[in-house]
């Protein structure tokens, strides 16, 4: 009796184990790049963020300043410290809207998560495939 199982030959296995591993290959890439797609629309709407950010500030500053500092002076506050008042609240919310924008522009949101974690699933399985054997 032979110890060699019946079925496919030595060869024809090796064929099919380099078929798959090339499949998996390729659908990983793809997963990658659909990812990184998806990543960088996030990136385009942060920008967006930064930029609507940096709009709503300046006609802020432009529109709304000068009529609070005379709303402020009107209630009888000096116009020095009205327009001080007025300028760190514009401040404070231009800041509030940078600071979503670049943190949702961070490195480590861009990279593709799911494709590391699926590729390091596959090389586990196909490892313990062949510690099987």
């Amino acid at each position: 009796m032979s110890d060699r199982p019946t079925g496919k030959s030595t060869g024809a296995l090796l064929s099919d184990a380099m078929a798959n591993v090339t499949g998996l290959v390729r659908g990983e890439i793809d997963l990658a790049r659909a990812e990184v797609s998806d990543n960088v629309s996030k990136a385009g709407a942060a920008i967006g963020l930064i930029a609507g950010a940096a709009i709503i500030a300046l006609v802020a500053l432009n529109v709304l300043a000068a009529a609070l500092v005379a709303a402020l002076a009107e209630a009888g506050l000096d116009t020095g410290w009205a327009a001080l008042i007025v300028g760190a609240l514009l401040g404070i919310a231009a800041y509030i809207l940078v600071n979503k924008g670049l943190s949702d522009l961070k490195l480590s949101s861009l990279a593709p998560s799911r494709t590391l974690k699926n590729v390091q699933r596959d090389a586990a399985a196909v490892k313990g495939a062949y510690d099987d054997k």
